[in-house]
């Protein structure tokens, strides 16, 4: 699961520190470092000095790691329109807003107030 959250956030935030990137998702820097390991030993992401600080790593997402999102996303997609299915196109949108109200998460993906 976490390697599926850096990967998104690393794609949608574009190339950004290691230590902004964990703290974007939340994750601690210890285990942080373990991801990105995995997640750069498969070719999914690059570790390289940061061109503005070259004392921290920057993290972008290769083209290998761009298609492996692209398949998660789909299978995504088609696991969740066959859990919804029973549902209306108004029920699943009430549905998915109540789950995202219980989950204290935020349009911008970290945990927020009510």
């Amino acid at each position: 699961m976490w390697h599926h959250v850096v990967l998104a956030a690393v794609a949608d935030l574009g190339p950004l520190a290691q230590a902004e990137l964990g703290r974007s998702v939340l994750l601690d820097p210890k285990d942080m470092v373990g991801v990105l390991n995995d997640l750069q030993a498969d070719g999914f992401v690059d570790r390289a000095p940061d061109p503005k600080d070259r004392r921290k790593n920057a993290i972008t997402i290769t083209a290998e790691g761009k298609r492996l999102l692209t398949r998660c996303t789909r299978a995504a997609e088609r696991a969740n329109g066959e859990l919804l299915a029973p549902l209306s196109t108004d029920e699943r949108a009430r549905f998915l807003e109540m789950l995202t109200r219980i989950s204290g998460v935020t349009e911008e993906g970290a945990p927020g107030g009510r």
